[in-house]
């Protein structure tokens, strides 16, 4: 990266630092940034490059490593003085006004661990409830594991099939299936198994809905699986904070979001089975490098589980211990 920087671009760092008041971490910061563009093209003067050179430019960044945070940045930098440089110099555009940097991806819940999900949903060291709400929200936190749900799905759930006037479910609990019908995104459907565990939590919670459904006041409320305390269909926002309460007094150090069970209810089962493919299906995902994505693959993950699985790699591994066997052996 060039350590000097033109004489237009110290005049604007020397404004910033003048007449915007800028801390001297920040102008140095900036430096670094033109300094990014120098380094792209170093037989070049910065301010004859167009659009297109500087959105090469940024690809070339990007295929460097850096991430999408780093280069959305830099190019706040560039924009920045490009734009000083229009008004200074009367050109028609700033050359990097429609410069954007890639999307940074949403960085996602990490998963807990096969002991971490026992402890919240088997709480050893707690007492047993047998409140309304403390069978729900058992019931709720089993099913998220158990199938994998996103919260919208869980929410939207309805104790069977319900058709009443202008109201249609669009996912509820088939409990004598062992399973639940959902429908995800783009209106998709898909039948998912229920585990004993979560199953025998949803009896015993269905035993007790009925205490919080006399207060239900609508179609809707009364269809609904996972009722609020007032008798209406769950909000979101409470199972993420009765999520959040149950992690804290299961004793687990983290906080742990809804989605972070699906999150482990796929790593968990891919860990186990090694099928992505199903797991794509159960998770409901239309495209299997977001499966991917989501389950945090690794290269080495996939290479034991493909030398595990693979009649031919098995092959070849016993080929080669059968080759090592006869190296060993004395010649004759």
């Amino acid at each position: 990266m060039h350590g000097l920087i033109t004489e237009p671009m110290q005049r604007w760092l020397h404004l910033l630092a003048l007449e915007k008041r800028y801390s001297d971490h920040t102008v140095q910061a900036y430096r670094r940034d033109l300094a990014h563009l120098l380094a792209q093209f170093p037989q070049r003067d910065p301010d004859s490059l167009n659009e297109t050179e500087l959105r090469q430019g940024v690809a070339r960044l990007h295929a460097q490593g850096l991430a999408p945070r780093s280069l959305a940045r830099i190019l706040a930098t560039w924009r920045g003085y490009y734009q000083w440089q229009t008004r200074q110099q009367g050109w028609p555009r700033n050359p990097a006004a429609g410069l954007r940097a890639p999307k940074a991806g949403r960085p996602l819940p990490k998963a807990l661990s096969v002991d971490q999900t026992q402890q919240l949903l088997d709480r050893p060291a707690l007492p047993v409830q047998d409140d309304p709400i403390a069978r729900r929200d058992q019931a709720m936190f089993e099913l998220f594991y158990s199938s994998g749900l996103r919260l919208s799905e869980l929410v939207s759930l309805d104790t069977h099939y319900h058709q009443d006037g202008n109201y249609q479910s669009q996912s509820w609990l088939l409990l004598n299936d062992r399973e639940v019908l959902v429908t995800g995104k783009g209106e998709k459907q898909r039948r998912l198994p229920v585990g004993e565990k979560a199953l025998l939590a949803l009896q015993h919670w269905l035993e007790k809905r009925g205490e919080l459904a006399a207060q239900a006041r609508d179609t809707d409320a009364r269809a609904a699986l996972f009722l609020g305390a007032r008798g209406a269909r769950i909000h979101p926002r409470i199972v993420q904070q009765q999520l959040e309460k149950y992690a804290q007094t299961s004793g687990l150090p983290m906080h742990v979001h809804p989605h972070s069970l699906r999150h482990s209810f796929a790593s968990h089962l891919l860990q186990s089975a090694q099928d992505l493919r199903a797991v794509q299906e159960l998770l409901g995902h239309a495209n299997i490098s977001t499966t991917q994505i989501y389950t945090r693959l690794d290269f080495q993950h996939l290479a034991q589980a493909y030398d595990q699985a693979h009649p031919r790699a098995r092959r070849k591994h016993n080929n080669q211990d059968e080759d090592q066997k006869q190296a060993k052996k004395p010649s004759p």
